[in-house]
C-alpha cells in the first residue's frame, strides 16, 4: 500500500518546476507531504547525472587538496577576503549524496550515499574503494529513507570511532550504530554495534542528523515525527516517545549507551507514560540537518514545515535541555491548522520562510568558522532544495536572515563542513562543491 508514496526526484523537480512544490499529504493521494523531498529522496532518484550548477555548473576542476595527506595537515588556502559566494567543484559522479563531514584535522572528505556507502576523498580524488559499505543492511526505497548521518567520535583520530543513522531493511526503522576503522585507514571495519533501534510507523520523517556536542562530547540525534502528515500520532508534543525528539546520549560509557545525568529527563522512571531520558530537546517535525557553532556550542536545527513554513530553530550553549520547538501546535511562528492556540512554553524560531517561489523545504546548513574565507566569520548558512534558494544569518551580530543573490547549486541536500571549518555543497543529482567567495 506505500508503494505509491515513493515520488522519483524526477517528479518532484518537475512539480516544482510548473507548480511550486509537491502537495502536502493531506492535498494529494501520495500521502507525502512536501517533505517527501526533505532532503533524502528515493534512491533511484538523480540517475539523469550530476548537477551541473549554474549555467552547467563551475569549470573548476576537482579541489586539490593542497596537503601532504596526514592528519595534522592544514588546508591549503591563503586567507580570502569577500563575501561574493562562489564555488569549486570537488566530485561529480555521485549516487545521492546526502552528506558529508570529516575528523577535526583530518584533510579526507567522507561523503554519505543514501543507497548505504560512504564514499571517500583523498588529496582532491574520489577513491576507487568506498570507506563503508553497508547497502546490505540500508532501507533507502522511500524518499526519505537511507543511510542519512555520519559523526565521528571527538578521539577519532586516536580511537577509530564513527558512528551512522539509517533506515534498516525491510523494517524501515532507525538505526544508530558503531563502526570503526583503524587509525589513518581509507577502508572502515565491518563490524556493527547497534546504539539504539527506533521503531518507525512510517517511511518519512526519520531525521537523519547525528553530531557530538562540542562542548559535552554527547552524541546528539535529530528524529522526526515519525511520518505521514500533519503528525496523525501526535507524536510531537509527546516526551514519552523517540520520535520528534533531539536525543541525547553518552556513547563512552557502559553499552550501549548511558544516559547523561544532566538530560532533562534523566530521573524519569522511563515507564510507559512517563518522559523518555534520551530526549534532550522535542516538538520537532523533522530535522533535516542540526549544527553546533563551533566556537561557543549554541546549536542551529532547521525543522521542515508542512504545507506553509519552514523553520531555523535555535537552542543557546548554556541550555540545560527540555525545549519544546512547538510542533504540531505549532509550525513556525504560526499556530498549526488554526487560528489560535496556547504558546506558553513554547520555543519559537529564530527564522522562517514560506513556500513561495517554489520552496518545499528546508536544508539546515553549518556556522562558518573556517579560516580561509575571513568576511564569513559567524555566518550561519541554509538552503531550500526545492527552489535552491541560499540564505545566511549573521548570529555574531543578531542580523536577520538574507536571501543570497548568488545560484549556487541545485538539489541542495545538504551542507558539509570539513576537518578544519570549510563549508560544501552537497547536491542529490550527484556532485559536491566547496564554498569559496569571489
Amino acid at each position: 500500500p506505500y508503494t505509491t508514496l515513493f515520488r522519483s526526484l524526477g517528479s518532484i523537480l518537475a512539480a516544482s518546476l510548473m507548480t511550486g512544490c509537491p502537495s502536502d499529504p493531506e492535498e494529494t493521494d501520495a500521502g507525502m507531504d512536501a517533505g517527501a523531498s526533505d532532503s533524502a529522496v528515493d534512491s533511484n532518484a538523480g540517475d539523469a547525472g550530476p548537477d551541473g550548477g549554474p549555467d552547467g555548473g563551475p569549470d573548476a576542476g576537482p579541489m586539490d587538496a593542497g596537503n601532504d595527506g596526514g592528519p595534522d595537515a592544514g588546508p591549503h588556502c591563503d586567507p580570502t577576503s569577500g563575501t561574493t559566494l562562489a564555488t569549486e567543484v570537488v566530485t561529480r559522479g555521485l549516487s545521492n549524496p546526502v552528506f558529508l563531514g570529516a575528523p577535526a584535522r583530518d584533510p579526507r572528505l567522507f561523503i554519505v550515499e543514501q543507497a548505504g556507502v560512504i564514499q571517500l576523498v583523498k588529496d582532491g580524488e574520489l577513491l576507487d574503494t568506498p570507506f563503508l559499505d553497508i547497502r546490505s543492511s540500508v532501507e533507502s526505497g522511500g524518499n526519505e529513507q537511507g543511510l542519512l548521518g555520519l559523526a565521528f567520535h571527538p578521539e577519532f583520530a586516536t580511537n577509530g570511532r564513527f558512528f551512522v543513522h539509517y533506515s534498516e531493511r525491510r523494517s524501515g526503522d532507525t538505526i544508530i550504530a558503531e563502526y570503526g576503522s583503524a587509525v589513518g585507514a581509507d577502508v572502515a571495519e565491518m563490524e556493527e554495534r547497534r546504539i539504539i533501534e527506533i521503531s518507525q510507523p512510517y517511511s518519512n520523517h526519520n531525521g537523519g542528523m547525528i553530531a557530538f556536542g562540542p562542548n559535552d562530547g554527547y552524541l546528539y540525534i535529530g528524529m522526526g515525527d515519525g511520518g505521514s502528515g500533519g503528525d496523525p500520532d501526535g507524536y510531537g508534543q509527546d516526551n514519552t516517545t523517540l520520535l520528534a525528539s533531539m536525543l541525547r546520549l553518552d556513547v563512552d560509557g557502559d553499552a550501549p549507551y548511558e544516559i547523561p545525568s544532566d538530560n532533562p529527563y534523566a530521573d524519569s522512571a522511563n515507564g510507559e507514560d512517563d518522559p523518555r531520558p534520551e530526549i534532550w530537546a522535542y516538538g520537532l517535525r523533522n530535522p533535516w540537518r542540526f549544527a553546533f557553532d563551533a566556537s561557543n556550542g549554541d546549536m542551529y536545527i532547521g525543522d521542515v514545515g508542512q504545507n506553509r513554513l519552514e523553520e531555523i530553530d535555535f537552542q543557546p550553549a548554556a541550555s540545560t535541555g527540555g525545549e519544546n520547538y512547538g510542533w504540531n501546535t505549532m509550525e513556525g511562528n504560526s499556530c498549526f491548522n488554526s487560528g489560535s492556540c496556547d504558546r506558553d512554553g513554547l520555543e519559537l524560531p529564530i527564522a522562517e520562510y514560506d513556500h513561495s517561489g517554489g520552496a518545499c523545504s528546508v536544508t539546515g546548513g553549518y556556522i562558518y568558522r573556517g579560516t580561509c574565507l575571513t568576511d564569513l566569520q559567524g555566518l550561519y548558512f541554509y538552503a531550500d532544495i526545492c527552489s535552491n534558494d541560499l540564505y545566511t544569518m549573521d548570529r555574531d551580530n543578531d542580523a536577520e536572515p538574507v536571501l543570497r543573490d548568488e545560484f549556487l547549486a541545485s538539489n541542495i541536500s545538504s551542507f558539509g563542513e570539513d576537518g578544519f571549518g570549510e563549508l560544501y555543497i552537497i547536491s542529490l543529482s550527484g556532485s559536491v562543491y566547496k564554498i569559496i567567495v569571489e
